[in-house]
C-alpha cells in the first residue's frame, strides 16, 4: 500500500527542511569563519618577574600543541552547542508549520467539506469567505461563483426538461387520443383519413419541437468555426434603407439561424396592419441587429420569461404552430458569441429586439464564404 503525505505534512515538511538547511548552513559556515579566524591569531608571551625584570619566555614551540588543543576544544565545544540549539529550532519549526500549515489550509478544507455535501438535490450551501481578502478568500469567492452558475443550470435544465416533455406529450396525447376514438367502433374511410389527419398534424408539431431543441443544443454549443460576418447580409427586406453594415466574427450557421428566428418570431406574433422594421449598424462600439413588429401590449416585467423556452409571445405556454422555443434559441446563439440581447416593449403594441456583438478585432477575423 503506497503511503500518501496530506498537503498539511508535505507543508510542514517543507517548512521544516527549510529550517534545517539553512541551520546547517549558517553553522557551518560560522565554523569555518571561527576556525579561520582563530587560525590568524598570534599569541605574544611577555614574562617578568617579581621585581619587574624579564626572565626567559618559552620558545614559541613549546607552545603550540597547547594552543592548537585550546583552539580545537574550543571549535569543537561551539559545533556541539550550535548543532543542540539547531535541533531546538527545527523541532520547534516543524510544530510552528504544522499549526500554521493548518491554519493556511482551512479555507481549503471547508471547500471540501462544502463539496462534499453538496448534491444535485442540494446546491445551496456556500464556501465561508474569510478576511482578509487573499488569495484563498478569492478562490473561495470563485467557487462560490461556480456554485452559483451550476444551481442557475441545474434549475434552468430541470424547468426545460418539465417544459419539454410537456410539449412532446401534448401531440403523443392528441394522437393518442384520435386513434383511440376512431377505432372504437368500426371507422369508416373519412374517420380514418380524419385520424390521420390529426396524427399528421401532430407528428409535425413534435418534429418541429424536437428540431428547436436540437437547434436550442447545437447553438448553446456553438462548436462552429468562427468567421466574420455582416448581419445586415442575413437579412432579406424589401426597405434596406435602415440596414448599414454590423460586422460580427462568429458561426455563420448559427448567426443566420439567429436571424431567421428573429424574423420569423415578428412575423408570427405581428398584426396584420403594422410593418416589420429592421435596423442594422454600429453604435457604441458594438455591432448591432434591431427588428421590432407590431401586436398586443406586452408587460415589461414578462419580457424576461420570452426568452425562456416554450413561452409564447403573451408569456403563456405554446399553442397553434409555434414550438416556443425562437427567442430562447436566438437567446442562446447571442451568449455564445458573447453578446447581449434586449426585448423592448412598443408603447403601440408590439417587441423590439435588439442583439448586439462585440466588434471583431482588426486583423483576427476569417472572412464567412
Amino acid at each position: 500500500m503506497t503511503f500518501r503525505f496530506t498537503a498539511r505534512a508535505r507543508l510542514t515538511i517543507l517548512y521544516t527542511g527549510l529550517v534545517l538547511v539553512a541551520g546547517l548552513v549558517l553553522t557551518g559556515l560560522t565554523y569555518l569563519f571561527m576556525r579561520h579566524r582563530l587560525g590568524q591569531r598570534s599569541v605574544r608571551v611577555d614574562l617578568r618577574g617579581p621585581d619587574g625584570t624579564a626572565v626567559t619566555a618559552p620558545r614559541p614551540e613549546d607552545l603550540l600543541p597547547d594552543l592548537d588543543r585550546l583552539q580545537d576544544e574550543t571549535l569543537h565545544e561551539l559545533l556541539i552547542q550550535a548543532l543542540i540549539a539547531l535541533a531546538v529550532v527545527t523541532a520547534l519549526a516543524a510544530l510552528l508549520g504544522w499549526l500554521v500549515a493548518g491554519r493556511v489550509l482551512r479555507p481549503i478544507r471547508a471547500i471540501s467539506t462544502t463539496a462534499q455535501r453538496l448534491s444535485a438535490e442540494n446546491l445551496s450551501e456556500r464556501v465561508p469567505v474569510n478576511e482578509p481578502r487573499d488569495e484563498l478568500a478569492a478562490l473561495a469567492a470563485t467557487v462560490n461563483g461556480m456554485l452559483d452558475r451550476i444551481q442557475a443550470g441545474v434549475a434552468s435544465q430541470k424547468l426545460f426538461t418539465a417544459n419539454a416533455a410537456h410539449e412532446l406529450r401534448t401531440p403523443l396525447t392528441t394522437m393518442r387520443t384520435a386513434i383511440d376514438v376512431t377505432l372504437d367502433g368500426e371507422p369508416g374511410r373519412d374517420e380514418l383519413i380524419a385520424m390521420a389527419e390529426d396524427v399528421r398534424t401532430a407528428i409535425g408539431k413534435s418534429q418541429r419541437t424536437l428540431d428547436g431543441l436540437l437547434a436550442l443544443a447545437h447553438s448553446q454549443a456553438a462548436t462552429g468555426r468562427r468567421h466574420l460576418v455582416d448581419l445586415s447580409d442575413l437579412v432579406a427586406v424589401s426597405d434596406e434603407s435602415n440596414l448599414r453594415p454590423a460586422p460580427v466574427v462568429g458561426d455563420p450557421v448559427l448567426l443566420e439561424m439567429m436571424v431567421a428566428n428573429l424574423v420569423d418570431n415578428a412575423l408570427r406574433h405581428n398584426e396584420s396592419e403594422s410593418e416589420i422594421e429592421v435596423e442594422s449598424g454600429v453604435e457604441g462600439g458594438e455591432g448591432f441587429l434591431r427588428i421590432s413588429n407590431g401586436g398586443h401590449m406586452i408587460d415589461p416585467g414578462e419580457t424576461k420569461r420570452l426568452l425562456e423556452p416554450f413561452v409564447r409571445g403573451d408569456g403563456g405556454r405554446t399553442g397553434g404552430e409555434g414550438v416556443g422555443l425562437g427567442l430562447a434559441i436566438v437567446h442562446a446563439i447571442v451568449l455564445a458569441h458573447r453578446g447581449r440581447i434586449r426585448l423592448d416593449p412598443r408603447d403601440a403594441g408590439g417587441l423590439c429586439v435588439t442583439v448586439r456583438f462585440p466588434l471583431p478585432d482588426a486583423g483576427r477575423a476569417v472572412p464567412s464564404r
